[in-house]
């Protein structure tokens, strides 16, 4: 796979291609549905693939207090598309003078002038360009003054759900990791690093890795505990572990904070990174009347979490 990251006026050596555009923030089975119609397409016409997306989401530049958090960070999602079998996928800086175009001059100067797309096919409620046409037909006729013959896509559904980036977002804010993995059709995750924490899972017998997101604007599930797998830097193997995110009630905690127990796992993680991957809400973060209590109510969780990962129970 060709990785292109699109200057003003550069040229590229390019084949001739099919082509879809968007943020695909999550890459989630709508997405996947999309491209897979683009790929379709281009065996079928003897072309190549190319998807073009962006380095942040539009609305970062045009609206910044409507931007929401993300699911994929570019990296995640650049690793995603090299599994579908694309050609080419090409990242556009989004910026105020990509965001001043019009569907034309989009079209016209970056579409076919740079990166020969043949022909376009987008989503269902897919809108560009500065001035967002609203029908279908505009952007048809639009593409034929391009020399672009553009399609249209149809929704996806499934189990009567519209899948969109903003639902995944909606269930993973309410914890639903069930729906939002089921729609993204892989477990949500989230990649951090290890650092100091404050040690009270040591002295209850779970000691805990403390971890500083390294993308702050990817979505977090609400406070709670969770089933997860941790992939660690030195092991490709997931292991199964607790996470805990929240303020610490039961000690007074002034700060939200990540913390993971991994299960039968010793050794030093401190500036390490690794990968939570997250499977199930345990249940909502509470105060207890005393440590002891909250080790009690741990020690519960992570028999709870253990019967969730047995095989029989749950495939990962």
């Amino acid at each position: 796979m060709k990785i292109i990251r699109l200057e003003e006026k550069e040229q590229f050596d390019i084949a001739p291609s099919v082509g879809t555009i968007g943020f695909f923030d999550g890459l989630h089975l709508g997405h996947q549905y999309l491209i897979r119609k683009v790929i379709a397409e281009a065996s079928k016409a003897q072309l190549d693939t190319t998807i073009v997306t962006f380095d942040r989401h539009p609305l970062e530049v045009i609206c910044p207090e409507r931007c929401p958090r993300l699911l994929f960070t570019l990296n995640e999602k650049i690793e995603r598309l090299s599994q579908m079998g694309v050609k080419n996928v090409v990242v556009l800086p989004f910026n105020k003078a990509l965001a001043a175009l019009t569907a034309q001059d989009f079209m016209t100067t970056i579409l076919k002038a740079q990166l020969h797309i043949e022909k376009l096919i987008i989503g269902y409620d897919n809108r560009f360009g500065k001035d967002r046409l609203d029908r279908l037909e505009d952007y048809v006729e639009t593409g034929k003054k391009a020399d672009i013959e553009v399609i249209q896509n149809n929704a996806f559904e499934i189990k009567n759900i519209k899948v969109s980036s903003s639902v995944i977002r909606a269930y993973i804010e309410k914890g639903d990791l069930a729906q939002a993995n089921f729609c993204l059709n892989r477990p949500y995750s989230l990649h951090g690093t290890v650092v100091a924490g404050y040690q009270n899972g040591h002295k209850l017998g779970f000691p805990t890795a403390n971890i500083k997101p390294l993308n702050m604007h990817k979505i977090l599930p609400p406070a709670g505990v969770y089933a997860v797998n941790v992939r660690l830097e030195t092991n490709s193997l997931p292991l199964n572990g607790m996470l805990n995110i929240g303020m610490r009630p039961t000690f007074n905690g002034q700060e939200e904070s990540i913390e993971v127990h991994i299960f039968d796992f010793e050794g030093d993680l401190y500036g390490k990174v690794i990968e939570i991957i997250f499977f199930n809400r345990i249940r909502d973060e509470k105060k207890f009347a005393s440590h002891d209590d909250l080790a009690a109510q741990l020690r519960y969780d992570k028999k709870q979490i253990i019967d969730f990962f047995q095989p029989n129970k749950h495939k990962k």
